[in-house]
């Protein structure tokens, strides 16, 4: 699987938004919903999703919270009514098995739905719940070709997207150079704990080749620090330099 420039058109430009601890932790041992941001980072995560054409997040994101973030400013709404898009943003959500409650309140949220999953997961889902679904080919999923993913998304108007995580997804798509910008807001606490999910997982980038960033902007709101990062091109071999596939992950 070739990697995708970041200045490929074919891809949406896609925006990496999460807050974490000051220990780089998304949420606490038990995985649930992070609740620990400000009123201040919600303004600025709502701003940058109003920004959006699509928002994309993980199956257990989605479980965790059981609602996506729906626009609810009108200043916003009126923003995107001004640009010629929709009052919402498309909301999808990556779950290979597609195993998800359809009881979620995120089912009766007023916002256009979308499903990224296997043909297997597809199974039994209508467009009463997803108005997009991509059942994609088992060739594009050893491993999840998100390059050709994406394109798909673009075909289908979604020229700009916001991706909300978790780690495993965001380290799918910073795997395969699909990433242009990272928004990262610092709370001011701190969670521990090994197995606390952090802003990338999975089997980790070996040191030299992995995604390198550029600091565009930071400034700090009461003790929250926010910052802004653009990804640079990723090592034209750094898709192959994992450390799941040239050595085992260290242990101490």
């Amino acid at each position: 699987m070739a990697i995708a420039p970041q200045s490929d058109p074919a891809i949406p430009h896609t925006t990496l938004v999460l807050a974490m601890s000051l220990d780089g932790k998304i949420a606490d041992v038990q995985r649930g919903a992070a609740r620990f941001s400000s009123p201040a980072d919600l303004a600025h995560l709502e701003t940058l999703v109003a920004a959006a054409d699509g928002v994309l997040f993980g199956g257990g994101t989605l479980r965790a919270y059981g609602t996506t973030l729906s626009l609810r400013s009108a200043d916003l709404i009126a923003q995107r009514q001004g640009r010629g898009q929709p009052d919402q943003p498309v909301h999808v959500v990556w779950s290979p098995s597609g195993n998800l409650n359809p009881k979620m309140r995120f089912f009766r949220q007023p916002v256009r739905r979308g499903l990224v999953t296997t043909a297997a997961g597809a199974a039994g889902w209508g467009a009463d719940l997803f108005q997009h679904i991509w059942p994609i080919p088992e060739a594009q999923t050893q491993p999840w070709d998100w390059p050709w993913i994406l394109a798909q998304f673009r075909q289908a108007g979604v020229a700009k997207l916001a991706l909300l995580g978790g780690g495993r997804l965001s380290a799918e798509l910073l795997r395969c150079g699909c990433v242009h910008e990272i928004f990262i807001t610092v709370c001011p606490l701190v969670l521990g704990g090994a197995t606390a999910p952090t802003p990338v997982e999975g089997a980790g980038f070996l040191a030299q080749f992995a995604p390198q960033l550029r600091l565009l902007s930071n400034r700090t709101v009461g003790d929250e620090v926010f910052l802004h990062y653009r990804v640079l091109p990723l090592h034209p071999t750094a898709n192959s330099f994992t450390l799941e596939n040239n050595q085992p992950s260290p242990t101490g």
